[in-house]
């Protein structure tokens, strides 16, 4: 018996996946990203014709390209049942089914990561095939509970556990599990383990299934760490309907006109990587090396709807990069310019760096005053597994609200004689790097340790865990 080619398509600068199904002639698409391209590029040497695009959610990490796609293809689109849509779709519930051709479809309620959420188990003669499991039944762990409220959060974590186990019983033991979440997405509740499964495995190694309805609830609040806050426009985005992108270039910027929108308090981006940044940058320009994880923390960090110039060294840097964008809500840059700092800057004024250092020279700064400001810019689960004794705790994700206060921290050891700088770490450099220069452009003098976590404790530097981490000294808890 033959069974349905599944073709996935990677979204790795998010952490997800999307879905073409194909067998005996016909296609669905499951939880497509913005950019369908994408989508008709997988299609293009298969004889398929996409009677479906379904979403498993309304979607919190990413704009869906669902309808747009739906529409173009003259396909059904299949939404979960229960949302205010602002556009016309089949709403599906538990128990529904369609037919894609030779391929049986059956819509599954499992809710968890949201109330509405639903998985997809597809099957070929008879057999269970596969079952689209998006942010409910990760490889290991689940959707996290969290997103919609707080109010919520308990309650759809109860209901997580269900829906896995609603999951397991429901489905064939040989049918492989295709989640949406789970590949670095922070829509994963904590981390996944490997990168293929099926239901009677995850029905032997997912804590879901392993451990009482309370212990897993318990253990699934206790990790729960910080999401980006760009996520809170994604839903209402998903609900309204997302219409085509446009991915051309941008306009682009001269020197006056950056250094214009700089002092205008809008973003201007430098996708570089981190170290010439550091080594070379326009000053005000914020470091999002577009190796990292940029596009997560970008619409993590900005002030939503702030207009945003991309600076690269090549073209293809900042068109990667704008397709990035779309794919959380930010349409377009207001402008762009490739090259470097010599072509952006009007003059030696406009030029900028930033000392890079390690954790051995951290080391030796310490000892030499044992006073000096260290910021740790991780998130709280990771300070809890450990963080350099003094060190004070400012996640990144929060790092724009208290400029103030670490500016403060900045002045009043220049007041008293002692080194204003601030050494700014995370877990690699990325982060600090992104970090410093938010500081910079605030007018605090910085040095990033561009530098792996675990050298810290390589440099002899103190290694502490606390239970709850504190911010700006001891005044607050995140």
């Amino acid at each position: 018996m033959s069974t349905p080619e599944i073709l996935v398509i990677e979204t790795p600068n998010l952490g997800d996946r999307s879905y073409v199904v194909g067998y005996e002639g016909t296609a669905v698409v499951v939880d497509p990203q913005r950019d369908i391209d994408r989508v008709y590029a997988v299609l293009a040497d298969r004889d398929w014709t996409v009677t479906h695009v379904v979403e498993t959610h309304v979607h919190n990490d990413y704009v869906s390209g669902g309808l747009v796609l739906a529409e173009e293809l003259g396909a059904t689109y299949v939404v979960p049942v229960g949302h205010d849509y602002q556009f016309t779709a089949a709403e599906m519930g538990d128990g529904d089914t369609f037919e894609s051709g030779a391929m049986a479809w059956r819509v599954m309620h499992t809710p968890g990561h949201t109330p509405h959420h639903v998985s997809y188990a597809v099957a070929t003669d008879g057999e269970d095939r596969a079952v689209f499991t998006g942010g409910s039944l990760l490889f290991g762990s689940v959707g996290r509970p969290d997103l919609i409220g707080p109010d919520a959060t308990e309650g759809l974590a109860h209901a997580q556990w269900h829906s896995v186990r609603k999951l397991i019983d429901g489905v064939d033991a040989e049918a492989a599990v295709m989640p949406t979440h789970g590949f670095g997405s922070f829509c994963s509740a904590t981390a996944t383990v490997g990168l293929e499964s099926t239901v009677g495995h995850q029905a032997t190694s997912n804590p879901a299934a392993l451990l009482s309805e309370q212990e897993f609830v318990d253990e699934l609040l206790a990790g729960l760490d910080a999401f980006p806050a760009y996520y809170k426009h994604m839903g209402p985005a998903n609900e309204l309907g997302a219409r085509e992108i446009d991915l051309s270039p941008a306009e682009n910027a001269d020197p006056e006109e950056l250094r214009r929108r700089i002092e205008a308090g809008e973003w201007v981006v430098d996708l570089r990587q981190r170290r010439l940044w550091a080594a070379e940058n326009i000053k005000g320009s914020l470091s999002f090396d577009a190796e990292g994880n940029a596009i997560t923390y970008l619409g993590w960090l900005i002030p939503w709807g702030t207009p945003v110039t991309l600076l690269g060294a090549t073209q293809e840097q900042i068109t990667e990069f704008q397709r990035d964008m779309v794919r959380i809500g930010i349409d377009r840059p207001a402008a762009q310019n490739v090259g470097q700092p010599s072509t952006w800057s009007r003059g030696p004024e406009d030029i900028g760096s930033v000392r890079r250092a390690d954790f051995q020279e951290l080391a030796k700064a310490l000892d030499k005053d044992a006073d000096v400001i260290v910021v740790d810019a991780r998130r709280l689960t990771e300070w809890q597994e450990g963080h350099v004794a003094g060190a004070r705790h400012v996640p990144l994700h929060d790092l724009p609200d208290n400029i103030g206060q670490i500016k403060a921290w900045s002045d009043s050891a220049a007041h008293a004689g002692a080194d204003p700088t601030v050494w700014i770490s995370c877990g690699s450099g990325f982060r600090a790097m992104v970090g410093a220069s938010l500081l910079t452009r605030a007018g605090v003098p910085v040095v990033v340790v561009d530098d792996q976590f675990s050298n810290a404790a390589v440099a002899g530097l103190p290694i502490v865990r606390d239970e709850h981490a504190t911010m700006l000294g001891d005044a607050y808890t995140d």
